[in-house]
C-alpha cells in the first residue's frame, strides 16, 4: 500500500522529510519484528518508549516511521499528536476494514467473558458457521490457535487477526473486550454487530481511577455500536438485567436491547433452576419459545452465561432448536470450574476466579453440591488492584471451611506483603498461609477427605507463574494431579 493512501486514514499529521510514494509492506509497533518496507509506529508505552528504537528501525529496513516528535533518522517521519490513537485507523486502513466483512460479537463484563466466547463458538459452529475467537486464552481461527498477550490485543494485532479471519472464510468473530482495551482505544474501528454485557464487580481498580470510571470504560462498547439504524446491518445490545448497572448501560446505546436474567423480568429468562454436582437444569423462556435445558455446566453463574449466549445467538438469527441442543451438549472451557480427576475420593476444581464476585460465585456453587468440607486455595496477583485483596480473603473464609492463602503471580511484589494485605482485618481464623503455591496445593490435597471439595482459584487455564521478571512453568491442574498421585490418593 502506498504511504499516501495509508495516511489518508489520518485527518491531521505533519511530515518530516516524508515521501508519499513509498510502498508500505506492513505495520509494526515492535522494533524486533520490523521487516523491509514496514511503517514503524513509535508507541510511548508503560515500560518502553518506541521512539528510542527509531535508529534500529531504520537499520532493519523500515520504510518510514510514525512518531510524536522529530527523530534523527534519514527515512521519512510522519508526526502525529498521539501514535497510540493513530494506530487503530491505520491498522483498519491497511487491512481494509475487515470487521465489516463478517459478524463481530463483543463481550464485556468482569466475569464470564471467556466462557461466553466458547459457548457462542459452539452455537455458531453447530449452525455450520465458521468462527473466530479472540480472548484471554488465545486467538482461534476455525481450528487453528494463536497466542495472545492481552485479553483484547492491541489494534494492530486485532485488525490483522480480523483480516486473517475474513481471508479464511470466517462468518462470525467473537471477542472478549476488556475495560483496558476500551479505555485505550484498542477496538476503535471495529464494526461490532452485537455487544454483550455479563456483569460488573470489583476488578482493575489498579488501572481505573474509580469504580465509576471502570463502568464508563465498559459502557464504551455499547456507545460504539453507533447512533443510526440500518435494516440491512442491524445491531443489538445484550444486557444482564439483574446487574445493578443494567439500567445505566441501556442509556449508553441507541441500538435495540435484548435483556436476560433470573431475578428480574427480562426477554430471556431461566426458571425452575436445579443445581447439581453433575450439571444444571432449568426452563429457558425466550420470545422464540421455551425449552427445558439439561446442561453439563455447573452453577448459577453458568446459567447467566448460557442466557447471555442465547441472547447473542438469537439476535444473530440462529434457530432456537440449534441454540438449545448446543447448550445441552457443551462441556465448558478449560480452567473454568474444571475438575481434576485422578481417582481421588474427593473433588478438586480449578477455576480462574480472581475477583471477589467470581470467587463468591464459584464457592456458592460448590456449597450447593458438596457433601463434606470446602477447602479453598487462593491468592492475589502482584502489581494489581490492592483493594480487592482483603475482599478475596473475606469471600474465601466466608464460604470455605478451610482457606489456604498463597502466591498467585506475585510479579515484582514480595508474596508475603500480598498475603499480609489479604488477611489484614480478617475476623475469622479459619485459614493458613502457605506462600509457595505448590506447597499450598499439596497441603489442600493432604487434608481433604471423602466428599470434600478442594477449590484452587485464581489461575485457571494459566500454565505459568510470574515471579519478578520470570515467567515460570506452573499449572494448577498438573500440580494437583501430581500431588494426588504422590500421596497415593488416586488411581
Amino acid at each position: 500500500m502506498k504511504l499516501a493512501v495509508l495516511l489518508s486514514a489520518l485527518p491531521f499529521y505533519e511530515q518530516q522529510a516524508a515521501h508519499k510514494e513509498i510502498d508500505i509492506t506492513g505495520l509494526t509497533i515492535d522494533s524486533r519484528e520490523i521487516k523491509s518496507g514496514n511503517l514503524f509506529i513509535c508507541i510511548d508505552g508503560a515500560v518502553v518508549d518506541g521512539h528510542t528504537f527509531a535508529r534500529q528501525a531504520e537499520e532493519q529496513g523500515a520504510a518510514a516511521i510514525l512518531a510524536e516528535r522529530p527523530l534523527d533518522v534519514s527515512i521519512p517521519v510522519i508526526l502525529v499528536k498521539d501514535t497510540l490513537r493513530a494506530l487503530a485507523p491505520l491498522a483498519n486502513a491497511f487491512y481494509a476494514h475487515p470487521s465489516k466483512d463478517m459478524r463481530v460479537i463483543g463481550i464485556t463484563g468482569t466475569n464470564g467473558k471467556t466462557s461466553m466466547t466458547y459457548l457462542l463458538e459452539s452455537i455458531f459452529r453447530a449452525n455450520e458457521e465458521a468462527t473466530g475467537v479472540i480472548g484471554t486464552i488465545q486467538m482461534k481461527i476455525k481450528d487453528e490457535t494463536f497466542p495472545v498477550k492481552n485479553t483484547t490485543p492491541d489494534a494492530l494485532f486485532l485488525q490483522k487477526g480480523f483480516r486473517k479471519m475474513v481471508d479464511q472464510g470466517v462468518d462470525t468473530a467473537i471477542i472478549e473486550v476488556s475495560s483496558h482495551a476500551l479505555d485505550m482505544g484498542r477496538v476503535h474501528g471495529t464494526d461490532f454487530d452485537i455487544a454483550v454485557f455479563t456483569n460488573l464487580s470489583q476488578d482493575h481498580l489498579d488501572y481505573h481511577e474509580s469504580f465509576e470510571d471502570y463502568f464508563h470504560a465498559k459502557s464504551l462498547l455499547f456507545s460504539q455500536l453507533g447512533n443510526t439504524f440500518d435494516p440491512e446491518h442491524p445491531k443489538y445490545a445484550v444486557i444482564n438485567s439483574d446487574d445493578r448497572y443494567a439500567e445505566a448501560l441501556t442509556k449508553s446505546t441507541a441500538q435495540p436491547i435484548c435483556t436476560y436474567g433470573i431475578e428480574k423480568e427480562a426477554d430471556i429468562m431461566a426458571k425452575d433452576i436445579q443445581l447439581a454436582s453433575n450439571g444444571t437444569t432449568f426452563l429457558l423462556q425466550t420470545p422464540k419459545g421455551e425449552a427445558r435445558i439439561t446442561s453439563k455446566l455447573m452453577g448459577k453463574f453458568n446459567v447467566y452465561n448460557m442466557l447471555a449466549a442465547v441472547g447473542a445467538a438469537m439476535c444473530s438469527g440462529i434457530p432456537f432448536e440449534t441454540i438449545c441442543s448446543t447448550l445441552q451438549e457443551t462441556t465448558g472451557v478449560a480452567g473454568r470450574f474444571e475438575p481434576v480427576m485422578a481417582g481421588q475420593s474427593f473433588g478438586v476444581i480449578v477455576d480462574y476466579a480472581h475477583t471477589p464476585d467470581s470467587l463468591e460465585n464459584v464457592l456458592t456453587t460448590i456449597k450447593s453440591i458438596v457433601k463434606g468440607s470446602i477447602i479453598t486455595v487462593v491468592g492475589c496477583g502482584g502489581d494489581r488492584d490492592k483493594t480487592k485483596r482483603p475482599l478475596m480473603a473475606g469471600k474465601a473464609v466466608q464460604y470455605s471451611d478451610t482457606s489456604i492463602f498463597t502466591a498467585d503471580n506475585p510479579r515484582s511484589e514480595d508474596p508475603q506483603d500480598i498475603l499480609e494485605d489479604m488477611v489484614r482485618g480478617l475476623e475469622s481464623n479459619q485459614y493458613v498461609i502457605v506462600p509457595d503455591r505448590t506447597e499450598a496445593i499439596q497441603h489442600a490435597i493432604e487434608i481433604a477427605g471423602d466428599g470434600d471439595i478442594v477449590l484452587i482459584a485464581g489461575k485457571g487455564h494459566e500454565t505459568y507463574q510470574i515471579v519478578g521478571n520470570q515467567v515460570l512453568d506452573f499449572d494448577d491442574r498438573l500440580v494437583a494431579a501430581e500431588a494426588i498421585k504422590r500421596l497415593g490418593l488416586g488411581e
